[in-house]
Formats: C-alpha cells, structure tokens, sequence
C-alpha cells in the first residue's frame, strides 16, 4: 500500500531572509560612514572635507592642517646645496672677475687663467665661452657659493672635470685660444646685444 508523501513545508516561510544585525557589524558600518567611505562600495577613497557656514572654527582648523600637510614634502630647506649656482650668486661671480680692458665689463670679462670670455656664450665649446666653475668639485663636496664660484674657460673646466689641485699652468695648458680684435668682439655685441659698447675709459665706440 502506498503512502502518499506528504510536501515538505518550507523551513523558514515567511522570516525574513536577513541575518539579524549584530553590534560588531553595525559598528564598523559606523566608523566607515564617519570616515567619509560607503560600506556599499568597497575600495572608494575617503572625500575630502568641505567647509561650510555652520563649520566649527575647530574643524575648519583641521582642514587647513590637512590641506598644509600635502604640501610638507614640496618643501626645499634653505640650507640645502643645489648643484647649480644661484643666479645672484653667477651675477657676483661674473663682476668679479678681471675686467677686460677696453670693454664693456658686462659683456666681457677674463676667467680665472686670463682668457677672454663673452657674457652671452655659456655652455658652449668655443674659445669666447665660458662655465661657472666649482673651484672644489660638486662632487668633492664643494659648496654652491660665491666663495667657491669662478668663471672658467668652458674648454678649460671640461679639462679640468673634478680633478682638485690642479695649478694654474696646468689649466692654462688647457686653455684654447683664438686672437679676438676689438672689430669681432664689436661684430659678436651687436649680433647678441644689437649694439657695441666700450668701456667709459676708452673715447666712446671705434670700429675698425
């Protein structure tokens, strides 16, 4: 004889299929939203704070502070030894220099063993251009101050490198020379500067 199974009721019919909510959970749901980030989406980055009128003098404090902090590391010290020399300290080491005789000190000058350099040629291979010289190399730690600053032959301080106690008639036997009349130093100003100037001492401009 056959028994008629009966259906199987449903475990749970009509409960909600919800867990019940437990103080952990709920407490992390908290901290998350008073962090500024949504529990539904995992991964998002807290917002930034924004001020409004009715912003406490205290909060407003902090969002400066935080707002301050992003920048600490974009903070160079003053003590700190760039390896290229400041501009003022190139514009001191420049009138320091020997003056050319004849000519206009701002546009020409004499490097530390005598040869004749233009102001506008820097870099460059040339007999007339010039660097701005570490006397104690960058890399030995030499400072970038005026004290340790010299206009130098560009061709002279490639030689030169960061070799230290080199004497002067070493560096002059580096030197490359070029006779330069006052007719091309004339020609080189009013190329770069679109006039040729001499020094007061010299009767005014006197092209050859």
């Amino acid at each position: 004889m056959r028994t008629t199974k009966e259906p199987k009721r449903g475990r749970g019919r009509g409960r909600s299929r919800s867990s019940p909510s437990s103080p952990l959970r709920d407490q992390s749901r908290t901290t998350l939203s008073s962090s500024g980030l949504d529990p539904t989406s995992p991964g998002s980055r807290p917002e930034r704070p924004t001020l409004t009128p009715s912003t406490s003098l205290l909060d407003r404090e902090l969002v400066i502070e935080d707002t301050t902090s992003l920048f600490e590391d974009l903070r160079i010290s003053s003590d700190s030894n760039p390896r290229s020399f400041p501009y003022s300290v190139k514009q001191q080491c420049w009138d320091k220099s020997e003056k050319v005789r004849g000519r206009d000190p701002d546009r020409w000058r004499r490097d530390a063993v005598g040869n004749i350099v233009f102001r506008k040629l820097v870099g460059c291979p040339g007999c007339l251009c010039h660097d701005y010289d570490h006397i104690v190399p960058y890399s030995k730690g030499g400072q970038s101050t005026l004290e340790n600053c010299q206009v130098l032959q560009a061709t002279v301080n490639r030689s030169k490198g960061n070799r230290i106690g080199m004497s002067r008639a070493d560096l002059i036997q580096k030197s490359s020379y070029c006779r330069v009349s006052d007719r091309d130093m004339d020609l080189l100003e009013l190329s770069a500067y679109g006039n040729a100037r001499r020094a007061q001492d010299t009767g005014g401009c006197r092209i050859q």
